[in-house]
């Protein structure tokens, strides 16, 4: 495969998938706001810590309160993460690729950017905002779904597939590392209500409630939810489960070693981690996550060199 077709498929990938997390994000925290009483100090300040483009907000937002973070994460060109960013990202990738791929796929994401597209410049309100970001995840679905029951196995499958889990496992644990920063650490007996429902808004952010509870069958805890969202292998969402997929997806590219190896050792990272010290230290959580992350750069770095031919 050309490395520029190569290069498009798997940006592709992780703008769709950069735009469904981001819909569920917000989704999760509108639905979180309205179970805590008013006086409890949570906002939307932290849906914009988790882009990590924090100047880009200030830069252009006075304040951080619902209308402006909505703009932002929505419909805001200048962030590159938005939703509207994002499929646009996807439509202009697939766009340079369509003879490659089948054309359902391009018809549902033209469709789905064209329809955001307008809406956005329509306004984004608290009457429209849950079919919105509802339509948004459902198209990003489809799309995956046909991914699945129409694209054959070959190396474009693969760079989708590439593309997105490493978009998955980035996100991941922006999630863990924003959203668990105020509630670490905490023993079983100290947990309030609150703070069961803003675990639980971690694990619905990632679609993971149920999974969880089948999965660890207690009650929501800090330290499990973190053993489940990072190291579970079964989980599509969990960090280990995303590595350990693109280990094995990468056997079918050629010059896969550099590569695999990269993944290899996050992975190893990842599984050797003391979950419990970690939820007991908020710091070395975070110091933890921004190794993981330094990792996933790496493995972008490694991807793009090898197949690509750039770093960046």
């Amino acid at each position: 495969m050309l490395s520029r077709v190569a290069e498009n498929i798997y940006w592709l990938a992780r703008y769709l998938e950069r735009a469904e997390d981001t819909a569920r994000l917000i989704s999760v925290n509108t639905h979180l706001l309205l179970d805590f009483p008013r006086a409890t100090n949570l906002g939307w300040d932290s849906l914009v810590t988790i882009t990590g483009c924090e100047e880009l907000f200030d830069e252009h937002y006075e304040q951080r309160n619902e209308a402006s973070v909505l703009h932002f994460l929505c419909g805001d060109r200048r962030y590159a993460g938005s939703i509207i960013s994002s499929l646009a990202g996807a439509r202009e990738n697939l766009r340079t690729t369509r003879d490659i791929m089948p054309r359902e796929i391009w018809e549902e994401i033209n469709q789905l950017y064209l329809d955001t597209d307008r809406q956005v410049q329509a306004g984004i309100n608290s009457r429209n905002r849950d079919a919105f970001l509802k339509r948004v995840i459902r198209s990003c679905q489809t799309v995956n779904g046909l991914i699945e029951g129409s694209l054959s196995y070959t190396q474009v499958r693969t760079f989708l597939f590439l593309g997105r889990q490493l978009e998955r496992a980035d996100m991941t644990t922006r999630i863990i590392d924003v959203r668990s920063a105020n509630l670490l650490p905490r023993s079983p007996e100290e947990l309030t209500p609150f703070e069961n429902l803003q675990w639980m808004s971690v694990l619905k952010s990632l679609t993971g409630y149920q999974m969880y509870r089948q999965q660890v069958r207690l009650r929501v805890k800090g330290p499990d939810v973190l053993r489940f969202l990072l190291q579970d292998k079964a989980f599509p969402r969990a960090v280990a489960c995303n590595l350990r997929e693109m280990v094995d997806v990468l056997e079918a590219l050629p010059r896969h070693d550099r590569v695999q190896q990269v993944v290899d050792d996050l992975v190893k990272l990842l599984i050797a981690a003391d979950v419990e010290s970690l939820a007991a230290e908020p710091e070395q959580l975070h110091l933890f996550v921004d190794e993981l992350q330094i990792g996933f750069n790496q493995v972008h770095g490694a991807i793009a060199e090898n197949y690509f031919g750039a770093t960046d």
